[in-house]
């Protein structure tokens, strides 16, 4: 069983940063791919980055490649998105997620349906 708690979240002008935790419980290493999503307004969720803790292998969505960094604290079970050059359409609701994985993420099965456990997700705001 898997628990995943957010925090972190606020509201930042354009071009500033945020930085997103995530503290998991269970034993993710090797075992799970853990993604963040975002919802935001009048859109469906979509996965922005993945990363497999076992490796630390990450992949990203284009709309934040270059902007966002997705990174672990195996001491602390902690996973964290640092988000830089925000912009206003990256206002929403963020998740972290988890789903059972062997062998990696890649980035096909980067969608809500694949996962199976989720944070409570936490608001981000973007002003210009």
């Amino acid at each position: 069983q898997v628990q995943l708690v957010e925090s972190g979240g606020g509201s930042v002008q354009a071009g500033g940063s945020l930085r997103l935790s995530c503290v998991v419980s269970g034993d993710i290493y090797g075992n799970y791919c853990m993604g963040w999503f975002r919802q935001t307004p009048g859109k469906e969720r979509e996965g922005i980055g993945n990363i497999y803790p076992g490796s630390d292998s990450t992949y990203y969505a284009d709309s934040v490649k270059g902007r966002f960094t997705i990174s672990q604290d195996k001491a602390k079970n902690t996973l964290y998105l640092q988000m830089s050059s925000m912009k206003p359409e990256d206002t929403g609701i963020y998740y972290c997620a988890a789903r059972r994985s062997l062998y990696g993420c890649g980035w096909s099965r980067t969608v809500p349906g694949d996962f199976g456990y989720w944070g409570q997700g936490t608001q981000v705001t973007v002003f210009s």
